[in-house]
């Protein structure tokens, strides 16, 4: 059985986590990250209870931040790198990079628990931005894909808001609870 066939046979887990006190893409590799209630990763750049993102806080910098922390499944850097793309965990931006959960099927409102005390709440999918391409020319495309409907399908993970704080570190079980509710699809926030 090879590596990719055994990641999807585990327990959803964390892999790695990453921060960035800067506005930046790419956010470095951490030993663990401090969520914070109804804030988001303490010391990154889009911690707060208001939209962080430059394009949002343009429109609006009172609109509530919906995107405190961004997790990508690292099976997508699998099938980026089998497309040739050289990506790996915390490149595109991500605070939390999982494994064995298929993030994008999930509905909105879903509950994620991850390690002993931590819960988010996914709000909506990542909008991927052209910025990918400076980190890689066609990785904006590549993230992209079409429905037989022709409606666009956004790869790069979910954004979600912090429920219960805590420490999160990679090797991190993760447990999800779908909403009790009427399951709506995510849509980019």
């Amino acid at each position: 059985m090879s590596q990719v066939q055994e990641k999807y046979l585990m327990a959803p887990k964390v892999v790695a986590v990453h921060l960035s006190p800067a506005y930046t893409m790419s956010k470095p590799s951490a030993d663990s990250i401090t969520l914070v209630t109804g804030l988001g990763v303490e010391g990154d750049a889009h911690n707060g209870a208001t939209v962080k993102h430059r394009s949002r806080v343009a429109k609006d910098p009172m609109q509530p931040n919906l995107r405190q922390v961004h997790l990508i499944h690292s099976e997508l850097f699998d099938e980026l790198r089998s497309k040739g793309f050289g990506v790996y965990p915390g490149m595109i931006g991500e605070n939390i990079t999982t494994v064995g959960i298929d993030l994008l099927s999930l509905p909105t409102g879903t509950m994620l628990k991850i390690g002993r005390q931590v819960t988010v709440k996914i709000t909506g999918l990542r909008n991927p931005c052209a910025q990918l391409d400076g980190l890689i020319p066609g990785l904006m495309k590549a993230v992209l894909g079409l429905e037989s409907n022709g409606e666009v399908i956004r790869k790069t993970g979910v954004m979600s808001v912090v429920v219960s704080g805590g420490e999160v570190r990679p090797s991190d079980r993760i447990t999800v609870e779908l909403p009790k509710s009427e399951h709506l699809p995510l849509q980019a926030v």
